[in-house]
C-alpha cells in the first residue's frame, strides 16, 4: 500500500504542473458541456497512461538513442501544436460559443494524443521521474507504483474538468474568447521552443 501512495503522489506531481494537457482539458472544460468535457478529460487521461507506462518501462531510452526519432517527433509535434495555437488565437467569440457544435470523437482523439505524445518535454521528464523509480523499485512493487501513477492521471484530469465546468458556466462568450487567446498564446510559445529544438538538433546532423 505504501508503494502505491508513493506512486499517487509521485503521479499528481507529474501530471499537475500547467502544460499542454491541461491547457486542453481545461479549454474544453470551458467550452463543452460537462459531458463531452469529461470525455475529453477520459481521452486525455487514456494517452496519458499510454505514456506513463512508456515512460516507466523505459521507451525514453529508445527517444536517446535514435536522434532522427527525436528530431522527427520535434518537427511533428511542434508544427501541429503551432497549428492548434493560431487556431485558439484566431477563434472569435462567436467560435467559442458554438464550440459544442464542433465537438468531434475524431478532432478530439487526434488533439489529446498530439498535446501528450508528440510532447518531448514529457516524454524526456516521464523517462527521468518514472523511468528512476522503475530502476529503484523491487520488481515485485512496480506494478504497485504505476498503478498509483495511473490513479493519479484519473483523479487529475476528471477532478480539474469538473471544477472547470462549474466555473465556465457562470463566464461570458467574450471572457472565453480571451482564454482561448491565452491559451493559444501558451501553446504557440511552447510549439516555437520545440520547433527551434528541431532546427539545433538538425543541424548537427
Amino acid at each position: 500500500m505504501d508503494v502505491y501512495i508513493q506512486g499517487l503522489t509521485m503521479g499528481l506531481a507529474y501530471v499537475a504542473p500547467i502544460g499542454l494537457q491541461n491547457l486542453f482539458v481545461i479549454n474544453s472544460a470551458l467550452s463543452l458541456s460537462t459531458g463531452r468535457a469529461l470525455l475529453t478529460a477520459w481521452i486525455v487521461t487514456f494517452f496519458d497512461v499510454t505514456l506513463a507506462l512508456a515512460c516507466f518501462f523505459g521507451i525514453g531510452f529508445i527517444m536517446e538513442a535514435y536522434e532522427w526519432l527525436q528530431a522527427a517527433v520535434l518537427l511533428g509535434g511542434s508544427l501541429v501544436i503551432i497549428y492548434l495555437a493560431v487556431g485558439l488565437i484566431r477563434a472569435g467569440e462567436k467560435t467559442v460559443l458554438h464550440e459544442k457544435s464542433r465537438f468531434t470523437l475524431r478532432r478530439t482523439v487526434i488533439t489529446a494524443c498530439v498535446v501528450t505524445w508528440f510532447n518531448p518535454q514529457a516524454i524526456i521528464d516521464g523517462t527521468m521521474m518514472l523511468g528512476a523509480f522503475q530502476a529503484s523499485l523491487p520488481p515485485e512493487s512496480g506494478v504497485f507504483f504505476i498503478s498509483g501513477v495511473v490513479s493519479a492521471s484519473c483523479l487529475w484530469f476528471s477532478s480539474i474538468t469538473l471544477i472547470v465546468s462549474r466555473i465556465g458556466n457562470i463566464l461570458t462568450g467574450k471572457v472565453l474568447q480571451w482564454i482561448n487567446r491565452l491559451c493559444g498564446v501558451v501553446i504557440l510559445i511552447y510549439g516555437l521552443i520545440l520547433l527551434r529544438h528541431f532546427i539545433t538538433l538538425a543541424s548537427i546532423f
